[in-house]
């Protein structure tokens, strides 16, 4: 429709504004258009290789191999639901692990570093770096990758920009100019808006200094102080923390033991699914809804060591985390040790397995209905399901739980799913319908 005079006068002012204010907001939901890995590895800094990746990944095929040797003992072990095909998942996990192991790694300089001599910090940062850049060389990183400095607030800001500036000179110096694609700096501990605002300038000063482009250095947001999330006015923060980061934020981790230590909740308590994590990843949600932030959730502490009983309890409790960060809308998580990559892929791929006909059928129905509301079964659809449902088979694809011939199940082509966008689907099928 066209910018014309109506009884209401001209309305063209008044239509301008509305776009303006769109093109302002940013994009909507989903309209990040880049894939979000399923989880982040945080490991020391000082025990980081080139070849990481590939050894953690040995590692979680020898517990598997030890704890899940085949489909039926694995679906046990983790307490698999009823209605997931167990061969197709154990499978598929075991090809993930061999394929592709590691989705993010974040080299810790913070809490799994700890507090070192300047030197021996300074030490690190250069050998850490060194070791990407050959990983960059030989091909074996991971597709993500960053490093979690310490925090911005009182004496150890100094310590956090310096291993920055250090890391950053000697992974270009050895890489020859070149950096890992979707290399992320991770703040933790944000108290204020002003911390997010000086790394922001760091980083613009070192893409200039080191000739880098603008932007290239991306940021990530750990909320684990309950000021990052109600300031001392009452207001939920994050919408200006992700300003201060001026386009550069593209993530927020939630902290899950930091943030329960805060509020006085003692070690005994502090878990994953405890109400007041919930609340807060529901904050979360609500103030960067619509925004192209990714949302992580944090780490489940139990680890599967040791003899089988214990693997197998630290097993289920990880996968009823991932399970329950899933269904409320957190596709990304923290993994810390290598027997837990078993158990996120089958989570998961559980996931999007026991979804998937039901998800292909609904969106197949909606589409052929060109958008209209529809009906499948009890479950009503309109118009804003449409981008959901496109999600729920794009993030599938992307991590290894469906493959191609299962989104093509959708009654979409490859090149419709894609795009990423429904609209734009519903627009080229219009256009070819005339």
């Amino acid at each position: 429709m066209s910018d014309q005079a109506t009884a209401l006068g001209d309305l063209a002012p008044l239509l301008r504004r509305l776009r303006d204010a769109a093109a302002r907001s940013g994009p909507g939901p989903g309209a990040a258009g880049h894939r979000q890995p399923v989880h982040t590895v945080y490991g020391g800094a000082h025990l980081f290789r080139a070849g990481t990746a590939a050894r953690l990944g040995a590692v979680a095929l020898r517990v598997l191999d030890e704890f899940g040797p085949d489909p039926a003992t694995f679906a046990r072990a983790v307490a698999l639901p009823s209605g997931v095909p167990v061969e197709p998942l154990y499978q598929r996990v075991r090809e993930k692990l061999t394929r592709e192991p590691v989705e993010d790694f974040r080299l810790d300089f913070e809490d799994g570093y700890g507090h070192r001599p300047d030197e021996e910090e300074d030490a690190t940062a250069r050998s850490a770096a060194a070791q990407v850049a050959e990983g960059l060389a030989t091909g074996t990183l991971p597709p993500f990758i960053g490093i979690r400095i310490k925090s911005l607030t009182g004496d150890l800001a100094p310590r956090a920009i310096r291993t920055l500036e250090l890391f950053l000179s000697s992974l270009l110096e050895r890489s020859g100019g070149g950096m890992p694609p979707h290399f992320a700096i991770t703040l933790p501990k944000i108290t204020a808006p002003v911390q997010v605002d000086v790394l922001a300038d760091v980083c613009d000063r070192l893409e200039e200094h080191h000739g880098l482009a603008p932007g290239m250095l991306r940021i990530e947001l750990m909320v684990e102080t309950p000021q990052s999330l109600l300031d001392d006015e009452g207001r939920c923060p994050l919408g200006a923390l992700v300003q201060a980061a001026r386009g550069r934020c593209v993530g927020a981790h939630f902290g899950v033991y930091d943030y329960t230590a805060a509020l006085g909740i003692t070690a005994a308590q502090q878990r994953v699914r405890h109400p007041a994590c919930d609340l807060a990843r529901g904050l979360m949600q609500i103030a960067l809804a619509g925004s192209a932030v990714h949302l992580s959730d944090g780490a489940t502490s139990v680890l599967p060591v040791g003899e089988r009983d214990a693997v197998w309890r630290a097993w289920r409790v990880h996968f009823k985390d991932v399970r329950h960060a899933l269904a409320t809308g957190f596709f990304q998580g923290w993994d810390l040790h290598p027997a837990q990559l078993p158990t996120r892929y089958a989570a998961v791929f559980a996931f999007f397995l026991a979804g998937r006909d039901i998800a292909s059928l609904r969106l197949r129905t909606f589409v052929q209905q060109a958008a209209q509301a529809t009906l499948v079964g009890d479950v009503f659809d309109d118009a804003a399901t449409g981008q959901g449902l496109l999600n729920f088979f794009l993030r599938g694809l992307s991590c290894g739980a469906l493959s191609d011939a299962e989104a093509l199940g959708t009654g979409l082509s490859l090149a419709e799913l894609r795009s990423r966008s429904f609209a734009s689907i519903l627009e080229g099928r219009r256009a070819a319908t005339g």
